[in-house]
């Protein structure tokens, strides 16, 4: 197995984000979720943060998986984080995952479950497909907030993500 080596961004990981405001610069989130209004509280929710974000929102994995095979065929940015819901439409969140680990493109993406299930399957089921976090998904409209806080602090601020290469 042949290994890969990355160079860190000269913003540090432990102290300062890569995504300063003001600079042209922003984090790009891609948003898998099928309902209208949790993906307007999540959009509404990173605009609370320091971090400029930009959210685009795919209805299920087959559009996100679309959006992100066109961003690579045209060597456009791909998003530096997904936050996916696991219960879609057409590609559910699960092969939405084993689709992007198996591809050599998108096989570094951040994807982070965000999901109302707690079930113990699902946590095990979407690990095993190596999503990088599962997180509850509010009860709560007003913790999106919270959530969107805490996304913020660890991968825009503390975590060392590897350039994609476009």
């Amino acid at each position: 197995m042949e290994s890969k080596q990355f160079s860190t961004p000269d913003a540090s990981a432990l102290g300062r984000s890569q995504y300063e405001a003001g600079s042209e610069d922003r984090a790009r989130v891609l948003l898998i979720e099928n309902d209208p209004e949790d993906a307007r509280r999540a959009r509404e929710a990173f605009e609370t943060v320091a971090t400029e974000t930009e959210i685009e929102v795919a209805p299920d994995g087959s559009a996100a998986l679309e959006l992100l095979g066109e961003r690579v065929e045209e060597a456009e940015r791909i998003p530096d984080l997904v936050l996916l819901a696991l219960d879609l439409p057409e590609v559910d969140g699960f092969e939405f995952l084993e689709t992007v680990r198996g591809d050599e493109n998108l096989v570094q993406l951040p994807v982070l479950v965000l999901t109302d299930s707690s079930a113990s399957s699902d946590v095990n089921d979407s690990y095993e497909r190596a999503a990088n976090a599962y997180l509850a998904k509010p009860s709560d409209p007003d913790e999106f907030e919270t959530v969107a806080g805490a996304i913020e602090r660890f991968w825009f601020q503390r975590v060392s993500l590897p350039p994609h290469g476009f």
